[in-house]
């Protein structure tokens, strides 16, 4: 018992020797059992390097460099923006390969919940996901263009962002795939040109 009560003591005074008082101010460094990479050789923000001769460990930038993904000359393009506000149509052109992606991108991203059809019927319901909006109602519709770049740049509500995963022309892309869903659902007999009536059998 008494080498139990002597091993016991020893480790006590051990201990705090080691980790000292809990609360007790000290000039010395702590002990650092384990430093986690705090100590490291490397050159500081604004330090000296001699390395180079005007002895900045900081580097200019090279002339001309702008950051990766935030800088587009259009506006709108970038950001859906024009003069503070939303903007209206599209500042690409939409062909059908820009309509290809855009069902790609669509179908990966966007259908689980919202649905093939953009109705909010999408597999998500069945888990509990009820407030997913449809497409064809008319708010959505009327909705500007640079509106809804911005909401899938940056999510809304329960949606999140998706701008770290489509880049700026598939966000567009899948902007126009929306609008040929709602034109779909929401078509007239008058909406369709005189000379492709005949292929209706009208």
């Amino acid at each position: 018992m008494r080498y139990f009560i002597a091993f016991f003591i020893f480790l006590v005074i051990a201990t705090l020797s080691i980790t000292g008082f809990r609360g007790s101010n000290s000039s010395k460094p702590p002990l650092e059992m384990f430093p986690d990479m705090d100590r490291q050789f490397k050159y500081k923000p604004q330090a000296e390097n001699p390395n180079y001769s005007d002895g900045r460990a900081d580097r200019p930038a090279v002339p001309g460099a702008v950051s990766l993904g935030s800088f587009e000359e259009n506006e709108y393009f970038a950001t859906g923006n024009v003069d503070g506000g939303f903007g209206n149509g599209f500042p690409v052109a939409i062909d059908s390969d820009m309509m290809k992606l855009g069902r790609e991108k669509y179908t990966i991203f966007c259908t689980p919940c919202h649905g093939a059809s953009g109705d909010g019927n999408g597999i998500t319901k069945k888990y509990g996901m009820v407030a997913t909006p449809t497409y064809h109602n008319d708010r959505i519709r009327n909705m500007p263009e640079g509106e809804i770049f911005n909401i899938i740049t940056n999510g809304k509500n329960n949606m999140g962002s998706y701008g770290a995963k489509l880049r700026t022309e598939e966000r567009w892309a899948v902007i126009a795939y929306l609008r040929a869903l709602q034109r779909a659902q929401n078509s007239r007999i008058s909406d369709v040109p005189e000379e492709n009536k005949g292929e209706l059998g009208l």
